[in-house]
């Protein structure tokens, strides 16, 4: 049994990690705000540690005595105006877990990034992997490019032996309580039958549990400094819409919105955003849904025996959490 710590064990991901964290019998404490939302952690008999991964002064008390810590914590935006805030929690929140891993001498730290630090394709043809170029530099996206920093900090800090630690990329997860999640607006809406656009571009699905499986399976036996995605199948976003609306007894969005008009829609969203307004589209999620997000797992399953499982079924999943809690009325 292993004295464990996960950051971010209230959201989404983190919370069903501290699950089977527990279930395997581990003593697992979750670090969390006192302003914290604990809705996910619900029945689960964690311990609370209270800290904040952007407040270094925080953490060396809370990872005393610990032998992992899974840092889960992150934040997903797209706006301009967030930069800011996922500089803040993304980056200099990673340096202060890596900080307090190396003074408080944690075994090994397991860095939940995102594919995203992998990059993504202009056409479906760019099938990334571990080790494809990152090409999205001169577009400077906001979560992209946060998450990637991080997880170079990550590298640098193992290579010069301060910490072990190993680094997980997942895709798309989806499973049950993913419609809570503020980036998953989109395709709630989808299967409400109230969206009518569809984009180019494409995404990557991955099932929830697989994506547990896969860190679970990387702390005991992934290379250290190594990262590995972990990934499902790739769909274009037509098709997954369509597929989300079909499960959901749905029509499907009819409408395809032209690359062009999403972009120009995504400027002046930024300029409407600098004035404090609310608008639908940004330049950073119009990029982001026009991008083909595909990649492959063939590293994970060499060495971490990681097996991805039908990414229908996880929609399914989700669609049917989403009819138990009444976000589809």
């Amino acid at each position: 049994m292993s004295r464990v710590l996960v950051t971010g064990a209230n959201g989404f991901l983190g919370s069903w990690l501290t699950r089977r964290l527990l279930a395997e019998g581990h003593e697992i404490f979750a670090l969390v705000r006192k302003s914290s939302d604990l809705s996910e952690l619900d029945g689960v008999p964690c311990q609370y540690i209270y800290g904040d991964v952007t407040n270094l002064d925080s953490l060396p008390l809370a990872f005393k005595g610990i032998d992992t810590v899974f840092h889960a914590a992150g934040l997903v935006a797209y706006k301009k105006s967030e930069r800011g805030l996922m500089e803040k929690v993304n980056v200099t929140g990673t340096q202060n877990v890596i900080h307090a891993c190396s003074q408080m001498d944690v075994r090994r730290l397991v860095h939940i990034s995102s594919v995203v630090a992998v990059g993504a394709g202009f056409k479906p043809e760019d099938i990334l992997n571990e080790e494809s170029a990152y090409t999205l530099s001169h577009l400077n996206l906001g979560y992209f490019e946060t998450k990637r920093k991080a997880e170079q900090l990550v590298v640098a800090a193992t290579q010069s032996k301060k910490i072990d630690s190993v680094i997980l990329n997942p895709s798309t997860i989806y499973g049950a309580g993913d419609a809570r999640k503020g980036s998953r607006k989109t395709q709630v809406n989808v299967a409400r039958g109230s969206f009518k656009f569809y984009t180019s571009g494409g995404v990557n699905v991955v099932a929830l549990e697989d994506v547990i499986d896969g860190i679970l399976s990387a702390w005991k036996v992934g290379r250290t400094g190594e990262r590995y995605i972990l990934c499902g199948e790739n769909w274009l976003i037509k098709d997954l819409f369509s597929e989300i609306a079909l499960i959901a007894g749905q029509s499907p969005p009819p409408y395809k919105m032209p690359d062009f008009i999403l972009h120009a829609l995504g400027i002046i969203g930024d300029q409407v955003g600098s004035l404090g307004l609310p608008f639908p589209v940004s330049r950073e999620n119009s990029w982001t849904a026009t991008l083909y997000h595909w990649f492959s797992s063939e590293k994970a399953q060499k060495e971490l025996k990681f097996k991805p499982s039908s990414s229908k079924q996880a929609l399914r999943n989700s669609i049917q959490w989403m009819k138990e809690n009444n976000f589809l009325s």
